[in-house]
């Protein structure tokens, strides 16, 4: 833990170097961690893993690399090494020692040369370092161990299947030298630290794991980013820098919720945000986070107050009608993550996405239309609503459009359709439309979504969907539900319940989503909520009148009467969606003849107002200018 100065890879690290010969540290390297020994003072990864080796009893601890050449000692220890290296293996004398078993060749005393002698130099190459190292590995325990690490260890070899005959003379050497190695026995030397080689690597399949898989003598050690203690101890150690209201304060409410806000960021990252935070001037925690990570000084979701949500219901059900119960529902959730009870919104704690919603009912009843309202209200923009069509990922490999293709094949510095949308538009609603159509395994990648709220491309690139809201919609059940069901809700959930447990036998998926956030919607049957949706589409018509030929309005003798006779030729079987067919073929469709007809240019109806005209009770129309 940081309050304890220790890390916990660096407990594994300094474990795995007491028995291994080879031990491959990777992943969050390019990181700082807290100077244990000096407050205030930070350690990169490759200094905390130096200084974890010399606390394990490495008097010697050598770093190279390939362009800066050998540092960490200096010349005369230097040179000490390289000739400790020549020295013909052979057991130490007196004491426990001679009760070591050697087993493998002595290796030979080398020839002197440029090597031998040479100086702590940038033109060391790897063939001179790597011989040193695999002469000390050949040498048995002894009281003056010496641990050499490579850094950037991940640029010195090309990849596993396109390796050059220079760089698979380094891996043999390095995994002959591991290999012959002696084995010592005695109980004195079996406790004293054994010369060792660090590979420092970003990955550890960016080393070519024919080096280490299946390789008792190999150990891969991951750096993993800071937990949620560590990041709280940094932020208690920075309180004084960062400029927030409230401020951090130990035990403090803010101090907790921003521990949990930088999950998936590392010690560096924090470090910036204390810098930025001195820059931009007081702000709320939650609003800093959004600006580091998004780059926006303010997240809707601090904009979910008490009054707007006081007005969802209404706002929602402006653009759907007919589906009260589905609109309550989703009101309910949108509570339930305001309040924090189900650890949604306004908890930063939560990684996974603000709120999951399983849309299911008949076509044409508003599913997909309640979710761009619902972006909407969230958002601000129906743009906000990223729309994900599922029949047109209906084949195996579908998800590599999601997340983007592999290294290697066709697409992948493209990125994935859904990942780019995602980086691109952090705040925004996810639909996934028409999931059952999706193949089985795009269900993998909702799991990794929902479990831990966040997906990595093709690119090894990690998106956060920790702002986002997802919505499933789905016509699972419709076929089957009858509209006159003594309970529709009830056989909708059902429906669902069999698909997911015996269909596709992935209950766990269902799981994640929760059965009380499955939605069901009502079949469309009543007259006035056909009529409520046609009045609905005139809003959007008058506008485009508005913008496009200055038509100040679009009027009806009676607008209801209008309406009723327009839904009066709807297809039903087609729920609401036969609504809008009906407009366009007995309303639209006139309508623009008339105008093609009647204006020859854009400003030919600029201030006037278009009457319609009806034939008695009929869907037939006529247009005059008032």
């Amino acid at each position: 833990m940081a309050e304890q100065g220790k890390l916990d890879w660096q407990e594994s690290f300094r474990r795995e170097c007491g028995i291994r010969r080879v031990v491959i540290l990777h992943g969050n390297l390019q990181d700082v961690v807290p100077d244990p020994t000096r407050e205030g003072h930070w350690l990169t990864g490759r200094d905390a893993a130096a200084q974890s080796l010399r606390a394990a009893g490495y008097g010697q601890v050598v770093v190279w690399d390939r362009v800066n050449g050998v540092s960490g000692v200096d010349v005369a220890a230097w040179r000490a090494i390289q000739s400790a290296a020549l020295r013909p293996a052979a057991n130490t004398a007196g004491g426990d020692d001679d009760e070591d078993y050697d087993i493998g060749p002595a290796v030979p005393a080398a020839s002197t040369g440029p090597a031998a002698a040479r100086a702590v130099s940038q033109t060391l190459t790897p063939d001179d370092f790597f011989g040193t190292v695999a002469r000390h590995l050949h040498q048995p325990a002894s009281r003056d161990p010496v641990a050499f690490i490579v850094d950037w260890s991940h640029y010195l070899f090309g990849t596993a299947n396109h390796l050059s005959e220079i760089e698979r003379g380094w891996l043999l050497r390095i995994g002959a030298a591991a290999r012959e190695a002696p084995v010592a026995l005695g109980l004195e030397a079996i406790a004293r630290p054994q010369s060792l080689l660090v590979l420092l690597a970003d990955g550890a399949l960016a080393l070519p794991p024919s080096l280490y898989l299946n390789n008792a003598l190999f150990k891969s050690v991951a750096v993993p980013l800071p937990s949620r203690l560590e990041r709280r101890a940094v932020l208690l150690q920075l309180g004084h820098v960062f400029d927030l209201d409230p401020p951090l304060r130990p035990q403090s409410a803010a101090l907790e919720d921003m521990a949990d806000a930088l999950d998936r960021l590392s010690h560096r990252d924090i470090l910036s945000m204390a810098r930025l935070s001195r820059q931009v001037g007081t702000m709320r925690p939650e609003a800093l986070v959004a600006l580091y990570r998004y780059g926006t000084r303010s997240s809707p979701w601090e904009q979910l107050d008490h009054a707007k949500l006081r007005s969802a219901p209404q706002r929602l059900a402006m653009r759907v009608k007919g589906q009260d119960e589905a609109i309550a529902a989703v009101n309910q959730v949108l509570v339930r993550a305001y309040t924090g009870l189900a650890g949604l919104q306004h908890s930063l704690r939560q990684r996974t996405p603000k709120g999951v919603l399983f849309f299911v009912g008949p076509t044409g009843v508003g599913k997909t239309e309640l979710a761009k309202a619902l972006a909407q209200f969230l958002f601000g923009d129906d743009e906000a609503c990223l729309r994900f069509d599922m029949s047109e990922f209906n084949h195996e490999h579908a998800d590599q459009r999601l997340v983007g293709a592999p290294p290697g094949y066709v697409g992948f510095e493209e990125g994935g359709q859904l990942t780019n949308a995602v980086r691109q538009r952090p705040f925004s609603l996810v639909l996934f439309d028409e999931i059952e159509k999706a193949h089985p395994r795009i269900l993998d990648k909702f799991l990794q979504i929902l479990e831990d709220g966040r997906l990595t491309d093709g690119k090894g690139e990690t998106v956060s969907f920790s702002e986002t809201v997802i919505v499933f919609t789905s016509n699972i059940g419709a076929a089957d539900v009858r509209p006159d069901a003594s309970d529709v809700r009830a056989e909708f959930i059902g429906h669902v319940r069999e698909h997911f447990f015996k269909k596709l036998n992935r209950p766990e998926l269902l799981g994640r989503i929760g059965e009380s956030n499955i939605v069901p919607f009502n079949f469309i049957r009543s007259e006035a909520a056909m009529i409520e949706i046609a009045r609905v589409k005139l809003e959007p018509l008058r506008q485009r009148l508005r913008e496009k030929w200055g038509i100040e309005d679009l009027r009806f003798d009676d607008e209801n009467l209008a309406l009723h006779a327009i839904v009066g030729k709807a297809d039903r079987s087609a729920g609401g969606r036969g609504v809008p067919n009906a407009l366009m073929t007995h309303l639209f469709d006139p309508l623009s003849r008339f105008i093609f007809s009647e204006l020859t240019h854009v400003e030919g109806g600029r201030g006037r107002v278009l009457k319609v005209v009806q034939a008695g009770r009929q869907a037939a129309f006529d247009f005059e200018w008032a």
